[in-house]
């Protein structure tokens, strides 16, 4: 079969496109030929595949990928596939890779009540409806559990289009037995001295990351825990904001913001604490892939993954309604006790072991090679 995978921007540090291409690449492991959709690619084209590039452009979001959407709808009555599966919301798919959460839920707790009378609105409502609306053929592929009873509350969805799907940490981020010299060689190309303590903060678009939050709580350490700590973020995004909030708080001589980058295992293995105090997630896939490195993790308890965590006793959950003293005090505790860090990393190794963290493309191939 021919499958037409379409998002509209591919760059290799995302989750979303990291998923997208591990469940492209299995389909293509079984035998299947890929083609993608997309209004951006970045980085290299994987071997075989079929990428096709739209050159489209307005003054608005929500005009382009109207624009967009036609596009494809005409490329594809001109040369038809035979499923379409995407991973952003929109009408016409066969299968919905559902990352992001429900845009009416946000819409209607989170927004003023004249934001629904706009025309962005009106486009992410028409494109979510026409993948969950009761009358929909559109198969559902669920990452978060917890945003499925929202989709149903509003469309109606019924249950047997949804997938749960387990998470699909790569293999790659799972510890190897030579942990103790990558993390060695890491601090030492870091410049991190004998008991300096590094948190990383990874992830694509620091404001909902939390990044502000996290400068904050390193912001309100002890002085002598301050003193001696560092934290890196690292991501797609504009650091200028946060740098200049940094050196605000006082604390941009113990802050680096990085580009995305490839290298992140290293970056697992060479820290003490992974932070992670989002406003909303999904899921979070960093926070599993830190598990499995045998990193502790302080994580906010809406991000979709931050239940694994809590079961595998492998960090510490900071509840909703979220207080920034609740963060800086958890983040505190832990920095200042290395053997309850160290307890923490190991309960992740062990759970890394016994749970099913890493199936989600061979699951996601099945759904979509059995669509009828």
């Amino acid at each position: 079969m021919t499958l037409a995978f379409v998002l509209y921007k591919y760059f290799p540090f995302g989750g979303l496109q990291r998923d997208f291409l591990r469940i492209a690449q299995e389909c293509q492991r079984r035998g299947h030929a890929i083609r993608v959709y997309t209004l951006i690619w970045e980085g290299p084209v994987p071997e075989g595949f079929d990428v096709r590039v739209a050159r489209v452009s307005a003054l608005f979001n929500h005009r382009r990928n109207e624009k967009f959407h036609a596009w494809l709808q005409a490329d594809l009555a001109r040369d038809p596939v035979d499923r379409v599966i995407g991973f952003n919301k929109m009408p016409g798919l066969d299968v919905y890779y559902a990352a992001d959460p429900c845009f009416e839920d946000k819409a209607q707790t989170l927004r003023n009540p004249l934001y629904r009378q706009w025309g962005r609105y009106r486009h992410f409502a028409e494109y979510e409806r026409a993948v969950f609306a009761p009358e929909s053929l559109t198969e559902i592929l669920m990452i978060s559990e917890v945003q499925q009873p929202l989709f149903v509350k509003h469309y109606g969805t019924p249950a047997p289009r949804f997938h749960l799907l387990p998470p699909g940490i790569a293999a790659d981020r799972r510890a190897p037995a030579n942990a103790s010299e990558i993390r060695a060689d890491f601090r030492r190309e870091f410049g991190l001295e004998e008991g300096e303590l590094l948190l990383v903060q990874i992830g694509s678009g620091f404001k909902t990351k939390g990044l502000d939050r996290s400068l904050r709580a390193l912001a309100s350490l002890p002085k002598e825990l301050r003193r001696r700590t560092r934290l890196f973020a690292i991501g797609q995004d504009d650091p200028k904001p946060f740098l200049l909030q940094a050196k605000a708080l006082g604390v941009s001589d113990r802050v680096q913001i990085l580009k995305g980058r490839s290298d992140i295992p290293r970056f697992l293995l060479g820290a003490d604490l992974l932070i992670h105090p989002a406003y909303n997630e999904n899921t979070g896939t960093v926070l599993l892939e830190a598990l499995v490195a045998g990193l502790p993790v302080l994580v906010t308890d809406v991000c979709g993954y931050a239940h694994y965590i809590d079961e595998a006793r492998a960090g510490a959950v900071v509840p909703s309604p979220f207080v920034q003293e609740t963060l800086d005090r958890m983040l505190a505790e832990l920095l200042a006790d290395p053997e309850r860090r160290a307890v923490q990393g190991r309960n992740g190794l062990a759970f890394a072991d016994s749970a099913d963290l890493y199936s989600l493309p061979e699951r996601a191939a099945d759904v979509i090679l059995g669509v009828a």
